[in-house]
């Protein structure tokens, strides 16, 4: 709207330029340039006064009228050009810091939630993923257009950035890393996801740290610095080329698994905590399959050993954790109902 605005106030100004410089031109029988025209055009369009006029003016029939005739439309229209674009900076300032009280009140209710650091090429995919598993997450980026144009894609209600710094403490702070449950740093550069790392590691000790890799040598400094695993985009690209190749059919499956758009289907975790209605108990007499329709493709205990294709007669311990094939849909019902009792012991 502004925009708009501020573009037919433009136009208009460009024309009354045009006509004026035109008139001086035709008055003086062309004894006059058109810079020369031109310039004299602006001056009195601006008010600037006539130290300088152009030569032998005085002696110019109907060049005063002209100027006359210039000052009363001219004046008015370069009134409204200024006012155009006085609106476009000062209410687009306004709009802006709104946007962004509105957002970080919006950040300040997250808890439990993901920070993602960069939204470029790595980081749109883990948006993307996140949307799709109904993650509550927010993106800190420096480009504001970047982030402006995913908001209008997936929706303010959905999607939370911040503008800034990933790196900086304040930055990081006003997304909530105090309350959150992870961070993905998917910067472009190693260096970038080293120094968030570091610093997202020292403001939560606690946080579940996921950093990207371009080089694979930097996983190692990157694991000392805090992250709890460590992505090269790089490596499982050569992994999937190797895989397409090899076997083709797994690949395909997992592809309409992970893109199913009526299934929605993904490999989760769902912890067993302690005083769930489920421990002790052994698999097959548990009500997660009856109520939830998942499968229950592994389950790790606590001491980090994994039981695959665990055996219907397997028993089921607190702090262990189910590894299941699932549509993300049925995911916080299984989580709530593990956590809650609403799912335990089948009836005989």
């Amino acid at each position: 709207m502004l925009r708009g605005r501020l573009l037919y106030a433009s136009a208009w100004l460009v024309v009354v330029v045009i006509v004026g410089a035109s008139g001086y031109h035709a008055i003086g029988h062309e004894r006059w340039g058109w810079g020369d025209c031109v310039y004299f055009t602006i001056i009195t369009l601006s008010t600037v006064g006539y130290g300088e006029t152009l030569d032998g003016f005085g002696n110019v029939a109907y060049a005063r009228v002209w100027t006359i005739g210039l000052i009363v439309l001219g004046s008015g229209t370069l009134l409204y050009f200024i006012s155009a674009l006085t609106a476009l900076i000062v209410e687009g300032d306004l709009q802006g810091a709104l946007r962004r009280n509105r957002m970080q009140s919006k950040l300040n209710q997250l808890k439990d939630h993901y920070i993602v650091c960069g939204a470029g090429t790595t980081g749109i995919h883990v948006i993307e993923e996140f949307l799709s598993s109904h993650q509550t997450f927010c993106v800190i980026d420096t480009n504001e257009v970047r982030l402006l144009e995913l908001a209008e894609r997936f929706g303010t209600d959905r999607f939370l950035y911040i503008v800034g710094d990933a790196s900086d403490d304040e930055t990081l702070n006003a997304a909530g890393i105090e309350r959150a449950a992870g961070l993905v740093a998917a910067l472009h550069e190693d260096k970038d996801n080293l120094f968030v790392t570091v610093t997202a590691a020292a403001l939560n000790p606690k946080l579940r740290i996921v950093a990207k890799a371009v080089e694979v040598s930097a996983r190692a400094k990157l694991m000392r610095a805090g992250a709890k695993a460590v992505v090269s985009p790089t490596q499982i690209g050569g992994m999937r080329l190797a895989s397409e190749a090899i076997r083709p059919k797994v690949v395909e499956f997992l592809d309409l698994m992970l893109r199913d758009p009526k299934k929605n289907l993904r490999i989760e975790e769902v912890s067993i905590p302690e005083g769930s209605a489920i421990v002790g108990c052994e698999l097959r007499q548990t009500e997660i399959r009856r109520k939830s329709k998942v499968l229950v493709i592994a389950v790790r205990s606590e001491d980090g050993r994994y039981e695959y294709n665990p055996a219907p007669e397997h028993r089921l311990d607190a702090g262990s954790t189910l590894i299941v094939l699932a549509e993300t849909a049925e995911m916080k019902s299984l989580r709530d109902g593990i956590a809650s009792g609403a799912i335990g012991r089948a009836r005989a």
